[in-house]
Parts: structure tokens; C-alpha cells; sequence
């Protein structure tokens, strides 16, 4: 991108960090700092209903609870207040004293309300949260315990997860890292070997290990990760991230998940940058703006602004408009605005954060509703707070934007 581009774009972008810092701080992390907190049993609580109230019984998934150690860790490391750092130290003592495996290593799917396992698989998205969170923990404070669990995940997953065949990870294995049968996050996934979305998430996981952590090891297997986005998952000119594999990579159904195409199109640019190949971070850019070029001609609302949650296989798109592809979409598009000079991307960009600050974000309760339609009428009985209902999205969306430009107004 040209500097004159990035001169005339300046505007309009200082305009969208300024808009998403106030949302950060006056609206997403107050809420999870007023709302999220378990007074009773520790730690944050598993679940809040559509209309406020705390299910004081319910469970507690690792996905949530390392997803709140992530953002206030991270948060605490741009912003360096000490509410931050105050919840960050919380998710890092409770995530450690009762997700990590005291035995087998590696974390726990789910904990019951008074922090015993409830759920013992050992999920490999759930290891690359964990890596992701503990990593960002000891980034934001120096805390090397953090550092030193991290590692350890990362080491039990190279060692029982990782395919020395055909590359890439098992997905999922029981307490005792036995590979499991049913390996699916959800009831609507394919029971499919090896997904995308695991592997995306493994990805920012070793990102950020890494540059806490250069281990040489490390870096090759972030390279690997890589190469296979840009070959495999998508190709280098590939028009959408393909969600579900065989072991031996042959593609299985044909689902079309827009918020994931606009996340792995910047996730593996950023790996890109840490690992310092130019080469690679070359066919890591034309595939991220292949990904985000798809995203924009099928995916975004033109007429109103925001991304479409999905596709099937037959192509009939889902046009209801849920909370964390709005934020990956703000994001994704800046981005590749960045890398393109294209203007249809910044402008993508901006009518996705105005559809968001007018329908998605909860201007009375705090934080983002779930799920709206496509003209931005709430979805009923979504939750507030839950197992996949986190901070992480759209908090993360707010960091990078004020980075991005940051760095760019100071060049």
C-alpha cells in the first residue's frame, strides 16, 4: 500500500479507532468486569441468561474462561490499567488451579460450577486456547508459570497430536490422550478427522508462543501450519477456508463459514509476520486477499452492512448476523484495505461497524447481542455469557484496529 493511500485513508480510519477504543473501554471489557465475575465458587461465571440473570449451577468451558484470560491480558498490555491486570491474574489463577490436568497434563473441555472436571476430553482447539491465553498472560506480565504451562500444552499436543503422515493435527482424545471417535466441538460439525477451525486456532495460538517464546522447534511447526493454509486449507488463490477433512486432506461437505474466512485471511498473514519469510508472507498475502475478495463479493451485506453467518452446500446462505463475524469482518477488511489499497474493503469495513453499533451492541444491557437478523432484529434466548459467548471477538477487534493504525499514523 502506498503511502499516499495510506495518507488520504487516515481519516476515516482514526475515526473507526477512535469509535471501537470507546467501545472497548466504556462498553465490552466493563461489562465483563461488572457481569462475569463468580462471587460464589471463583473464577468468572459458565453462564448468563438472555435477560441477565447468572445460572449459578451451570459449567464452565475452557473455551470461555481462556478466552477471558486472553482479552484482559491483552488489554492490559495496549492499555496497562489495572482493573486489566486485576481480571487477567484472576482468569490465569482460576485457569490454572482447575482446567489444567494435574495428571495427564493439557486442559479439561469443562468444569462443573465448583471447578471439578465435568468434561475431561482433551480437545485440541481447547490446547490452543489454553497455549494462547497462558502465552498472552506471560507477554502482558511477565508471569513465567504462565509461560512454562504453555509450553507444556504445546509440547503434550506435538507429541500426541501432531501427524507425522500427513501433517497437520488430530483433533480430539481423552483424558489420557486416547484419539477419540467422536471428535466434533458441536452437534452441528462433521465428525471429520481434521477441521479448519482447530488448526486456525492452533495457528494464533503458536503465533503468539512464539514470539514470547522463539523456540526453534516452535517455529517449525508454525511454518508447517502456514504452508498448509496457503496449499491446503485454502490454496494460495483458493476463494474460501474449507471447514472439514479426511486424515489424508480430501475434503468432506461443503459448508461455507464467512466469519471464518475473514479471520484465517488475516490470522495467517499475522503468522506470516512472526515467522519473517518473505517469501511465504508473499503467498500468505495473495491468498488473504483471495479469502477476503470472496468474503466481500458473498458474504457482506452490501445493502445493509455486516457479513452473513453461513452457506451450505447447495449455496443457500444464512443471512442472520452474528456477533463475532461482524468483529473478525471489521478487522479482515482493514487489513486487506492495508495490504490492497482497495477502497472496497475499507468501505466493507466501515458498514460492518456501522450495521454493528446499531443493531448487534446491547445498548442496554452492555456488551453485543449474540445473533440478529439480517435487518438487525435481536435474536430471542441467546445468552449473554456461555461456553461459546466470550469476550474475545470482539475485544480482539478493538486491539487491532487501535495497533493498526496506531502504527500506521506513526510512520
Amino acid at each position: 500500500m502506498t503511502a499516499d493511500v495510506i495518507i488520504q485513508s487516515l481519516p476515516a480510519l482514526a475515526g473507526l479507532r477512535a469509535e471501537l477504543e470507546e467501545e472497548l473501554l466504556e462498553r465490552i471489557l466493563p461489562y465483563w468486569i461488572e457481569h462475569a465475575i463468580d462471587v460464589v465458587h471463583g473464577g468468572f461465571a459458565g453462564l448468563v441468561l438472555a435477560d441477565g440473570s447468572v445460572s449459578s449451577d451451570a459449567p464452565k468451558g475452557a473455551i470461555l474462561n481462556a478466552r477471558i484470560l486472553w482479552t484482559f491480558s491483552a488489554a492490559y498490555a495496549a492499555l496497562g490499567k489495572e482493573d486489566f491486570l486485576t481480571m487477567a491474574n484472576r482468569g490465569a489463577e482460576y485457569f490454572g488451579a482447575h482446567f489444567l490436568d494435574p495428571i495427564h497434563g493439557g486442559v479439561f473441555w469443562m468444569v462443573d460450577a465448583t471447578g471439578g472436571p465435568a468434561d475431561d476430553r482433551k480437545h485440541v482447539y481447547a490446547q490452543a486456547f489454553a497455549i494462547y491465553a497462558l502465552a498472552e498472560h506471560h507477554r502482558a506480565t511477565g508471569d513465567a508459570e504462565s509461560l512454562r504451562r504453555a509450553v507444556a500444552i504445546f509440547t503434550l499436543v506435538e507429541t500426541h497430536a501432531h501427524d507425522r503422515v500427513f501433517g497437520g493435527y488430530t483433533e480430539a482424545f481423552s483424558r489420557d490422550w486416547v484419539a477419540l471417535d467422536d471428535v466434533r466441538l458441536g452437534e452441528d460439525d462433521i465428525d471429520a478427522p481434521k477441521s479448519v477451525n482447530t488448526h486456525l486456532h492452533l495457528l494464533e495460538a503458536y503465533t503468539t508462543l512464539f514470539r514470547a517464546w522463539p523456540d526453534p522447534r516452535l517455529r517449525v511447526r508454525l511454518v508447517e501450519l502456514v504452508e498448509l493454509f496457503v496449499t491446503t486449507l485454502v490454496g494460495e488463490h483458493g476463494t474460501h477456508a474449507q471447514q472439514f477433512f479426511t486424515a489424508d486432506w480430501t475434503h468432506v461437505g461443503g459448508m461455507v463459514s464467512f466469519g471464518h474466512d475473514i479471520e484465517t485471511s488475516w490470522l495467517v498473514l499475522e503468522a506470516s509476520d512472526a515467522i519473517g519469510d518473505t517469501l511465504l508472507r508473499a503467498r500468505a498475502k495473495q491468498m488473504c486477499l483471495c479469502l477476503a475478495t470472496s468474503v466481500l463479493d458473498e458474504g457482506f451485506d452490501a445493502d445493509g452492512g455486516g457479513l452473513f453467518y453461513a452457506a451450505d452446500a447447495a449455496g443457500s446462505v444464512d443471512t442472520d448476523k452474528e456477533w463475532w463475524p461482524q468483529a473478525e469482518g471489521i478487522v479482515g477488511f482493514v487489513i486487506a484495505y492495508i495490504e490492497s489499497g482497495n477502497d472496497a474493503f475499507l468501505e466493507a469495513a466501515m458498514k460492518t461497524w456501522a450495521f454493528t453499533r446499531r443493531y448487534i451492541r446491547d445498548f442496554d444491557g452492555g456488551e453485543w447481542y449474540r445473533r440478529v437478523s439480517r435487518e438487525g432484529h435481536v435474536k430471542p434466548g441467546y445468552e449473554r455469557i456461555g461456553p461459546w459467548k466470550c469476550p474475545y471477538h470482539n475485544a480482539r477487534a478493538c486491539l487491532e484496529i487501535m495497533a493498526r493504525i496506531d502504527s500506521r499514523a506513526s510512520a
